[in-house]
């Protein structure tokens, strides 16, 4: 083997390399100088993101999540100037390809998580509940104790906690018991058919009037709804001043209790399920034909 062949190789090698840095040196202190200064300026443009985002939404965790995107994105813009300085521009073009590749690839494989990550940002800007609200989500009710931006904790009224994703929550139906800041507390009850429809009314507004919890600017209302096989059955409409739960089955027990009394003082009669068996129909016999045999046993 000739060493001195493989020393010039190697030499020659060297002084192309020397050759080839020494002419890249004005694009290398070009792109350290955009480097730093985009460096600089993506701090400041997230500084700025973060004060615009803040005025129309209260939202820390969301504040700081679009300011960081914007500063990442900005980020990547000077990188990819960088790069094309140092003309390294087939470098760029492979980096944009996988990055594409590699993007729709954690596309379908967090499409949950994209999804419930996105209905987190519209929960937050639309607003529709909010911590300590009173909701119901699909079959699950209670207060909201947390809003993240992945999913949504209840706390039922039952000391359970729910864990919903946000795309549940974005895409059901929400009931929000606090928007009102009152709730109506429905009650149905049947009377006699023999009872006067009229004093039942009468006695049951009187008896649930002073009831503390109920709202003063709506009334108590009675509405007889239809007549049941046993009984003439109405529903008395309650509407209570505050959304808490404990205060509604509050008002429920207290107006059931006062409503059984007056009706036992007044003689207004809630009536058992009653069966009637009419042996006359057609085809039938009265219940007079019908014999009766009576024996008698002896011990």
């Amino acid at each position: 083997m000739d060493i001195d062949k493989i020393y010039s190789l190697i030499a020659v090698k060297i002084t192309d390399w020397l050759e080839a840095l020494i002419m890249l040196l004005p694009n290398i202190a070009m792109a350290a100088v955009v480097f730093a200064i985009g460096f600089f300026i993506a701090k400041f443009v997230r500084k700025i993101t973060r004060k615009l985002i803040a005025k129309i939404s209260n939202n820390l965790t969301l504040n700081n999540l679009f300011s960081t995107i914007v500063y990442f994105t900005f980020i990547g813009i000077v990188l990819f100037t960088v790069l094309t300085i140092l003309n390294l521009d087939k470098a760029v073009t492979s980096i944009l390809a996988g990055a594409g590749i590699l993007g729709l690839a954690l596309a379908f494989a967090f499409q949950d998580i994209a999804a419930n990550f996105m209905s987190g940002i519209f929960i937050s800007f639309r607003k529709p509940l909010k911590v300590g609200d009173i909701v119901q989500i699909k079959d699950y009710m209670g207060k909201v104790i947390m809003i993240n931006l992945r999913d949504t904790v209840l706390e039922t009224f039952q000391g359970k906690t729910v864990i919903i994703p946000n795309k549940e929550v974005f895409q059901n139906p929400i009931e929000n018991y606090t928007i009102l800041q009152k709730r109506r507390f429905d009650l149905s009850v049947g009377v006699s058919y023999g009872d006067d429809l009229e004093k039942v009314r009468d006695i049951t507004l009187n008896a649930v009037s002073d009831i503390v919890e109920l709202s003063k600017e709506d009334e108590v209302t009675v509405i007889f709804v239809e007549f049941g096989d046993s009984s003439v059955n109405l529903s008395i409409r309650m509407w209570i001043n505050t959304p808490e739960q404990s205060v509604y089955n509050k008002v429920g027990s207290e107006a059931i209790i006062k409503i059984k009394k007056a009706y036992d003082a007044n003689d207004i009669m809630i009536p058992f399920p009653i069966r009637t068996l009419d042996f006359g129909i057609k085809g039938g016999v009265s219940l007079s034909e019908i014999p009766v045999h009576i024996t008698n046993e002896k011990e």
